[in-house]
This record gives C-alpha cells, sequence and structure tokens, in this order.
C-alpha cells in the first residue's frame, strides 16, 4: 500500500475522531436527507456548531449538501466512510449513538 492510501485514510480518522462529526455521520446514515435543524434537534447544540462541522465534514468529501428550497440537505457521500462507521457500529442503532453522544454516554 502506499504511502499516500495511509495518508488519505488517517485524514478520515482524524476527521471522523470528533464525536459529534462521528455521531453526525452516523445519523445521516440512518436517516439520510437531514438538514441543520434536524440535527440540531436530535443532538441538542447549538446550530453554529453543526454549521461549523458539516463545513469540515463537506470539504473532505464525507458529505454533500443539496438544496432544497432554504434548506440544505445532507447524505454521505463517501463509500470508505460509509463502510467505516458501519464497521465501527455492526450490532448497535445508529439511532442509540446519537442518543448517548448527545447526553456524552458511552
Amino acid at each position: 500500500m502506499r504511502l499516500e492510501r495511509y495518508e488519505y485514510v488517517a485524514d478520515i480518522l482524524k476527521t471522523l475522531g470528533h464525536p459529534i462529526r462521528l455521531c453526525i455521520v452516523a445519523g445521516l446514515l440512518e436517516n439520510p436527507g437531514c438538514n441543520v435543524s434536524d440535527m440540531q434537534h436530535c443532538l441538542d447544540i447549538p446550530q453554529s456548531t453543526i454549521s461549523q462541522h458539516l463545513a469540515i465534514l463537506r470539504s473532505k468529501g464525507i458529505l454533500q449538501g443539496t438544496r432544497s428550497g432554504v434548506n440544505v440537505r445532507y447524505k454521505v457521500v463517501n463509500e470508505d466512510v460509509v463502510r467505516l462507521v458501519k464497521t465501527l457500529f455492526p450490532h448497535e442503532r445508529l439511532s442509540i449513538l446519537k442518543k448517548r453522544a448527545a447526553t456524552g454516554n458511552n
């Protein structure tokens, strides 16, 4: 495996290493097409915080947003990330992870 592949994987892991970003990705795998307001309601954190994390995920090519009127609906577009998150949490419903992340419980 070439060094570039390791750098790519390390960058993905670093990006997903923040619990809010991991929770956003896991939530979008379970409920594709959520907007920032949906995520704010689920995570119970400020909309501006979610927007900052979404910008990072978009810049890394993990998410894609589609404008629908005034809303932007998000989905996970990086198949490596889809496989990784599903591998990390194979037996646990992703909605449980969202609740845990929102409350800070592991």
